[in-house]
């Protein structure tokens, strides 16, 4: 269990709420859009979308990861969901950290890790329109 009575002194309330009660757990099978992503740290994250008419009806993840990889899959998740694909594209390292009110400077890449899993998973949504075939053919998920 996170002893967030501790950890509340480096993270922002946010962050921990994201870190102790992750939203959209899970990667959606027969999704739109798949992305995984591998930060330098040994941490991992996968993204799947579910869209209709160029908007995102879910954004689901997993990770293997440090409580604030997680807490910016949460948070990730929670952005890009709602939004059109064009909006969730913008959705940068930057962006993600100004949502959970900054990491600490250790902690920075979990971002950076999300931000990348999204555009994977966009990516892969777009190469799916162009091809719609390989989706029978897809190796992850």
């Amino acid at each position: 269990m996170i002893d967030t009575n501790r950890i509340s002194d480096f993270y922002s309330k946010t962050v921990l709420e994201h870190m102790t009660a992750p939203r959209n757990w899970g990667v959606t099978q027969d999704c739109d859009g798949f992305g995984r992503a591998a930060g330098s740290c040994g941490d991992t994250m996968e993204i799947a979308l579910k869209i209709k008419d160029d908007s995102i009806l879910a954004c689901t993840f997993e990770s293997e990861g440090c409580g604030a990889t997680i807490a910016c899959g949460s948070i990730v998740t929670q952005m890009a969901t709602g939004r059109r694909v064009a909006e969730a594209r913008r959705i940068d390292q930057k962006a993600i950290l100004e949502y959970c009110g900054g990491l600490p400077d250790k902690n920075g890449h979990c971002a950076l890790l999300a931000a990348e899993a999204l555009q994977r998973a966009i990516d892969d949504h777009y190469q799916m329109q162009r091809a719609p075939w390989k989706k029978l053919y897809r190796t992850a998920r």
